[in-house]
């Protein structure tokens, strides 16, 4: 290899958009690591993609050359033998999920000088797991360096969340995400609609971007109170409108998710090991589902929200303001996993003339 060969070098964080602030406290803490860090931000907003950039920091500190490219790109993509990821197989991360942790963590590297323990979603983490996991966490073996990712700081996790660095990952505008995407080539008028339906999250962004039926969603959210009369049909049939457009949002994730399941089928077959991972990753596929409707149903929701706002500012609809306080009730409401039939069915019920 030439010497110009040799300098080429691997941004670890090249994938992580608009968080300038978070990746700089990342860097310079990779050059002095202590034992606990806690990632904290909206999925899709670059805490991942920052982690595994971290790691391959850590992971890669000494290596040069070869070695160090090798290194980078195997923590990356997340398959490095010094990286181990965990997370909760279920709704939450329990006991058993903590005594695996304790014994990654406790281990040698297999490689290097450090190991990394990646833990996602530990903001669903059980109280019986957080018992378990607080010493090993404190007081890790010299070469072990946790890496936790929360979506929020929840008061189960504030006992853990104080032996740890926090580092926190705002929300993407819609501004950031748009010109990403358009950097990634989508279309000006479908990359402007995705930006502002994302929540701030870049992954969903670029779901919705591929999402041709977006922009009828979008339509059929803005048309309800045009088409809601004060019977309980309408309230009915809208809420069948909108759970049939939910399952068509879902569309694009659900192939994505067969192609992924076909990959591991692929790669577990030639490893001879068929299954190899799979209930894992099954469960995870699951979990974003679910998360892609709540998404959803946030999107509509606001831009339901957007309509009476409107209607207030022209002064044409003097309910506007009791209609706008019930749909950010509703919207409230998601966070307790609710019957999405019956929460639908309300909210059209209360903002249906004369209810």
């Amino acid at each position: 290899m030439s010497s110009a060969e040799a300098e080429v070098t691997i941004d670890p964080y090249a994938a992580v958009v608009g968080q300038d602030d978070p990746v700089a406290r990342l860097q310079a803490a990779a050059r002095q690591p202590v034992h606990a860090y806690l990632l904290i931000g909206v999925p899709g907003s670059g805490p991942l993609a920052a982690a595994h950039g971290f790691a391959a920091e850590l992971l890669t500190a000494g290596l040069t050359g070869d070695a160090a490219a090798r290194s980078t790109e195997l923590a990356l993509a997340g398959t490095h033998p010094d990286l181990v990821t965990v997370e909760a197989e279920g709704a939450a991360l329990r006991v058993p999920e903590a005594e695996f942790i304790i014994a990654s963590a406790s281990t040698s590297p297999v490689e290097h000088l450090r190991k990394v323990v990646l833990i996602r979603r530990i903001d669903v983490i059980e109280e019986e797991a957080v018992g378990k996991l607080l010493k090993i966490i404190e007081e890790p073996p010299d070469s072990t360096i946790f890496v936790a990712l929360a979506s929020e700081l929840t008061p189960e996790l504030t006992t853990i969340a104080s032996r740890c660095v926090n580092i926190e990952f705002g929300p993407l505008s819609a501004t950031v995400i748009e010109r990403q995407l358009l950097a990634e080539g989508v279309d000006a008028e479908k990359a402007e609609l995705a930006s502002s339906a994302a929540g701030g999250d870049l992954d969903r962004a670029r779901l919705l971007a591929t999402d041709a039926a977006i922009a009828n969603r979008a339509e059929l959210w803005r048309s309800i109170p045009t088409r809601l009369d004060g019977s309980g049909h309408a309230a009915w049939d809208y809420t069948q409108r909108i759970r049939s457009a939910l399952d068509e949002a879902a569309e694009p994730l659900e192939r994505r998710h067969g192609v992924e399941i076909e990959e591991l089928d692929r790669q577990a077959e030639e490893l001879g090991e068929r299954g190899l991972g799979r209930a894992r990753i099954v469960a995870s596929h699951k979990r974003e589902l679910r998360k892609l409707r709540t998404d959803e149903l946030r999107f509509g929701l606001a831009t339901l929200s957007r309509v009476y706002r409107d209607r207030l500012l022209e002064g044409s609809n003097p309910d506007a303001i009791a209609a706008i306080e019930r749909t950010q009730f509703t919207s409230e409401e998601l966070i307790r996993n609710p019957n999405e039939a019956l929460l639908l069915q309300s909210l059209l019920l209360d903002l249906s003339p004369n209810s």
